[in-house]
Order: C-alpha cells, then structure tokens, then sequence
C-alpha cells in the first residue's frame, strides 16, 4: 500500500502541468463569472390573515373559505399571464424588455418571483411575496403590485361572494314568496268553492243536520195528528151532523192561517236569520194574508145569512179548511225540511274528500313558509355578512411587513462562486489523473510484471530515454497543455455567446441544484 501511494506520487509530477492548467482555467473562469454576473436586488412583502373583528357567533359570514384557500387564490391570481405581463410594462422589469416576446417576460416574472406560504395549525397564516431583479427600485416596484393586487383580489373575492350569496336569497325569497302568494290564491278559491263541505263548518252542519231531522219528525206527527183530526171530525159529522169544536166563534180560515202562518214566523226566526229566503218569505204571506183579513172584515150590520141558514155546514167548513191550511203547511215544511237536509247530508258526506285536498294544500303552503322563514332568516344573515365584508370588519388580508428598497444586492455570492470554482479545479485535477492512470494498461513497475504475465523477473532495468523522447515528451506536455488552456475559455466563450450568458447559465444551475 505504501509502495503504491510512493509510486502514484512519483507520477504527480508528470501530471502536474496539466493538473495546474484545469485548476487554474476553473479558477479564472469562476473568477470571471464572478465578475461578470450583475448584481442582483431582492425584497420580499409578508401578507398576514386577520381573524374577523367581529365575531362569527353574533355575524357568522357567509363568506366560507379558509385561510389557506384565499392565499392559494391570490398565488394563481398574481401568476396570471395577463398580470404578470401589465407589472413587467408599467415598471419596465427588463431592460431588453423590448426585444423579448410575451412568453419570455412571463417566464422571465416568473422565474424571478417567489410566493411561500406559512399555513400551519394552532399559528398564524402568512404569505411572503419576493421578488428578484437588477434594480432596488424595480423589485419594490413590482412587490408593491403584487401586494396591490393581492389585496385587491381577496376584498373583490369576499365581496363578490357575499354579494352573489345575498343575491341568491333575495331571489330565493321572492320566488318562495310569489309561490306562497299563488297557493294562497288556491286554497281561498279553493274554499269559496267548497264553502259549504269546509272541516271548519263541520259541527255546525252536523248541528244543523240534528236540528233538521228534529223539526222533521215534528213535522210528521203534527201531520199525523192534524189528519187524524181531520178524519175524526168528517166522521163525527157524518154521524151525528155536529161538528165538535170546543170554541165558541170559531175562526174562519183566514184567521186561522194567519196564526199559523205567525206562528211558523217565530219558529222560523229563532232558526235562521232575518235575511233568509224562508224567513222573508212567511213574512210576505203574514203581510199579505193580514192585508186580505182587514179588506175583508164585515160593516156594521147582521149576521150571514148562510151561516143562519146551516151553521153545522159552516162549522165544518172551517174546521175543515183551518186543518188543510195548517195541513199544507206541515208538507211543505216536511219537504222544504227533506231538500235541506238532502243538500245538508250530501255536504256531510263529502266533507272528509274536501278536507284531504284542504290538509294538503295547507301542507304544501306550510311546507313553502317554513322555507320561506328559512330563506328569510338566511337573507338577514347575508345581508348582515354583506354589510361586514363592505366595512371589512371581517375575516381579512393586511400588509404585515411592506416591501422597501434593498440598499444591498442580495445576489451573486461572488465568495461562493469563486469557491466554487477553486473546488471544481480541483476535481478536474483529480479527475484527470485519476483517468489517465485508470485508461493507462502499461507495464511500469515489477509487480506488474507479475500481474500480467505471471512470472518473477530477476531485475528490471528503466526505460531508457533519448534525447529526442525527451524532447518528443516535452512536445506532447506543452501540446496538451495549449490545448486545454485554448480549449476550457474557447468553450466557456461559445457558450456564452451561441447558447447562454454564463450569469444566467450559473443562476440556471444554481436553482436546478437548490
């Protein structure tokens, strides 16, 4: 192992030229690069989410979206083409800015811009905006927009989302409330249609029908009865030809029917109103027969002549007509009671049909104005959130930390590039002789004699040089050496002016690095 670490620094000196000039191009070209690359200005912005300064349990915002939401938003907003390209014209971010193509100052922004978010749980919600370029005055510039427009599109974000949300429950609102109104509509003409089957009115019919059936079967006996009278007194007359009537005077037929006829009046009042069609009717035949009775009533002067003549015949002639007139009014009030109380029961009947078309309208109306609270109830909760977002008393974005002009520049590290260059040197140095002595097979030393040909030699002797190998390898040395000493600044020149500056170049690997 020694031996070998002797035998590789015997070669040193062999390789060294060439070893120096790859240190000493690395060197001079870091140097170079170094001095070259123009100073580069950087300032950054931090942008800080406030919590809301009023809280959401007295105004809860209709505005839901989190924190991290909104920066995300603002990132993609400022990296738009459109945005990007109107900051780069209005503060000239690139001084061939002229020559260059839309995609070229979009790539360019957005190489030179950098957006990080701090979003973490249990801390506070921020976003750095940095940017890079050669003036100081130019990146503040361009962070100041950034800014600008970032706050621009989180209060335009949170405006237009309550302003939509509360436009949504204003039409909801209105819609629910012309549903309501229509619905309305249809269960009022609904019942008008169907006034006399309504649930409500149901007792009352169910009364009334109960009150009917009563005068009713009254009605039938006080017919029974006044028939069987009516037989009982033309039986007794035929009989005996006396006519039983307790009264004295009796009254003649039109008396009679004028007490029937009031006294039907006073049944029918207590019964049904003053303006019914029976009630009006029973008083225009009370007027009209009372009306006949006082035309009719007899001068001063004797008795009939025919009552003289058969007074029994009269009798029974106006026991007879007293009890058909009253008999005629008890069939007309059994049929006039019969009508009502078909019309009453069909009524009854179709009551229950009524009321389940009626129960669910008035649920589906019910159903509409628990919706309409709800739309009602969340339009005042919009409107309220509006009227926060406005005053941005809510949830908002503040500049926590402005950019300012860099009085420095932040970039290139000219230390770290020159140190760059000395360890690259110094690699290639490495690397060269490292290669050269893994690609060189020859025979140099005894061992490896005995490594390639398997045999021990007795001596070895060293290659004897002449003058003209000597001069011949000092001819290759310096050869090699003018070759790469013309070759490394001929390649770095070709590159810088055919492919890539070399500043940009660095800065290129430099980020693919980091």
């Amino acid at each position: 192992m020694i031996s070998d670490v002797r035998f590789y620094l015997s070669l040193l000196p062999r390789r060294l030229p060439v070893m120096v000039v790859l240190f000493l191009v690395s060197s001079i070209a870091s140097v170079i690069i170094a001095q070259r690359l123009p100073p580069m200005y950087s300032t950054s912005a931090t942008l800080l989410v406030e919590s809301p300064q009023i809280s959401e349990d007295l105004v809860r915002s209709t505005v839901q979206v989190t924190a991290s939401e909104q920066l995300q938003v603002i990132q993609q907003r400022l990296l738009t083409r459109s945005n990007l390209l109107d900051i780069a014209r209005q503060v000239r971010v690139f001084p061939e800015q002229s020559t260059m193509t839309p995609d070229e100052i979009v790539e360019g922004m957005r190489d030179a811009t950098n957006i990080s978010l701090s979003i973490g749980r249990d801390q506070v919600t921020l976003m750095v905006i940095s940017f890079v370029a050669g003036t100081p005055q130019t990146v503040a510039d361009v962070v100041n927009q950034y800014v600008n427009i970032g706050l621009e599109t989180n209060s335009a974000f949170r405006t237009n989302l309550s302003e939509d949300t509360l436009a949504f429950f204003q039409q909801e609102g209105q819609r629910l409330s012309d549903e309501l109104g229509l619905q309305n509509a249809k269960i009022v003409q609904f019942k008008n249609a169907n006034a006399d089957a309504l649930p409500e009115n149901l007792e009352f019919s169910l009364d009334r029908r109960s009150l009917l059936q009563e005068r009713l079967s009254r009605s039938e006996r006080e017919k029974q009865s006044l028939e069987a009278q009516r037989a009982n007194i033309q039986r007794i007359y035929e009989a005996t030809g006396i006519v039983n009537n307790p009264r004295d005077t009796p009254l003649s037929p039109e008396e009679a029917q004028l007490n029937q006829l009031e006294a039907e009046l006073r049944v029918a009042r207590s019964v049904y109103a003053a303006t019914s069609p029976r009630v009006r009717n029973l008083q225009v035949q009370v007027d009209a027969l009372r009306a006949q009775l006082e035309a009719t009533a007899p001068r001063d002067g004797g008795p009939d002549e025919s009552d003289d003549l058969n007074p029994q015949s009269a009798a029974l002639t106006i026991s007879l007509a007293e009890i058909d007139g009253r008999l005629a009014n008890a069939v007309q009030d059994i049929e006039d009671t019969t009508e009502e109380l078909e019309i009453l029961q069909a009524s009854i009947e179709k009551t229950p049909s009524i009321g389940i078309v009626l129960s669910s309208m008035e649920r589906e109306h019910e159903n509409t104005q628990a919706l309409y609270n709800a739309a009602a109830s969340r339009l005042a909760q919009a409107q309220a959130s509006q009227r926060v977002e406005l005053s941005a008393k809510g949830e908002r974005i503040t500049v926590l930390e402005a950019a300012s002009v860099p009085s420095s520049p932040s970039s290139p590290n000219r230390t770290q590039i020159v140190a760059l260059g000395i360890l690259i040197g110094l690699g290639l140095a490495a690397g060269f002789f490292a290669l050269l002595e893994f690609l060189n097979q020859s025979i140099r030393r005894p061992g490896d004699i005995i490594r390639a040909l398997n045999v021990t030699p007795l001596a070895t002797l060293p290659p004897i040089e002449t003058k003209a190998d000597k001069r011949w390898r000092r001819a290759k040395l310096m050869i090699s050496i003018l070759i790469v000493t013309a070759a490394v600044p001929a390649a770095l020149w070709a590159i810088d002016t055919y492919y890539m500056p070399l500043d940009l170049l660095y800065e290129k690997i430099k980020d693919r690095l980091t």
